[in-house]
Parts: C-alpha cells; structure tokens; sequence
C-alpha cells in the first residue's frame, strides 16, 4: 500500500472512531459552555440538548420566555440510559442582576437519583419555583444542567419546599458536583427572562 493510501485508511479509521460533531451540535455546545461558564467548568464533550418544555413554551437553548409562561414546573427529558441515575438542576446566575449577583446562583430545582428520565421517581431536594427576576434587572439566565451520576448517591442537603425562599440564595454549583463527585454536566438547556407583571413589584 502506498503511503497516501495508508495515510487514508489511518484517518477513515480515526472518523469512525471519532466521529466529528455535526454542525448544530457544536453550535449548542458552544453557545451552551459560554452560557453556563458563571456556574460550572466542565461540560461533557458529548453534551446533548435537554427537552424542556412548559405548557404553552419551549426552551431552545437561549431564548426568551416570560415569567407568566414559566410558573408550573416543565417536563424535561433527556436521552438517558435507563440503568443509570442522573441529577437535574435549575440555577439562575444573575441573582439578583446579572451586573450585580451577589445571589449566585439562586437554586430553583433540585431532583436527584432519577432513574433514566424518570423525574417523578427522582428524589426531590429542591421544589421548583419559576423565575422571578425583580423589575429592572434585565434578562436572567434560567440554567438546566443534568449530570450522569457514577451510582445512585447518598445526598445530605437541606430540603428546600416552595416556602424556602431565602435559603435557596448563593447556591454554588461547583460546590456541589465536587461535593458529591459528579461528571461534568451531560445534558443541559437554558433560556432567559426578565421582569412582567407576573413577578410583582
């Protein structure tokens, strides 16, 4: 074989075991690093897109949505092995502004030990609440971040109910992925909102 066939067969070999990522995913992936670089260092090189979806909305990876479309917990599913556990998490950074985040992150839900993508079978440390950026403050940034978890996993934080509001301030994500040996995040989305007459005064 000449040179330049070995050459060929040495980098056909090489795409079928690395394959390239397509065009969108390393558009998501990209746009979704830089989203969440306030938060966590680490996204799984493979990262996929989660699904999450309101009653009457969708997240698509950095959009606006309004708080009044946001308030009811969404359905989020990802494409998860079913004999592995995962953990699910809301963060907005820009608490209480995203000039001024003396909040971050402010921690809106928390299901841990979810079997496959099961979330009504998870372990919920947190309650969802929806966003509520005060009037003001500009746009926010509401972060899901799913993570594969190496096991099913002995969480100790303080349950959080939709009551617990001041306790949900200053959440650090790093803190707790390397508090309990987390991957880097292998799922995620994110959209933004600001302020309407939904949130109050």
């Amino acid at each position: 074989m000449s040179q330049a066939g070995l050459i060929y067969c040495m980098m056909t070999f090489g795409l079928l075991l690395f394959p390239a990522k397509s065009q969108d995913s390393q558009a998501f992936y990209d746009k979704f690093k830089l989203a969440i670089e306030d938060i966590a260092d680490n996204l799984d090189p493979d990262a996929g897109v989660a699904t999450v979806k309101y009653a009457n909305v969708e997240v698509e990876v950095g959009n606006e949505l309004a708080p009044k479309d946001t308030k009811v917990q969404p359905t989020v599913a990802w494409n998860a092995k079913p004999d592995k556990f995962y953990t699910l998490l809301m963060s907005d950074p820009d608490a209480p502004s995203r000039k001024d985040p003396r909040f971050r992150e402010w921690q809106h839900w928390l299901i841990v030990n979810i079997p496959g993508n099961d979330i009504s079978k998870g372990e919920s440390l947190t309650d969802y609440i929806g966003p509520g950026p005060p009037k003001g403050t500009g746009l926010h940034r509401y972060i899901f971040l799913i993570f594969e978890q190496p096991d099913k996993i002995k969480f100790d934080e303080q349950y959080k109910g939709v009551s617990s509001m001041g306790s949900r301030k200053n959440f650090k994500t790093r803190d707790f992925v390397e508090k309990y040996k987390l991957p880097p995040a292998k799922f995620g989305n994110y959209y933004e909102a600001q302020w309407d007459t939904s949130v109050g005064s």
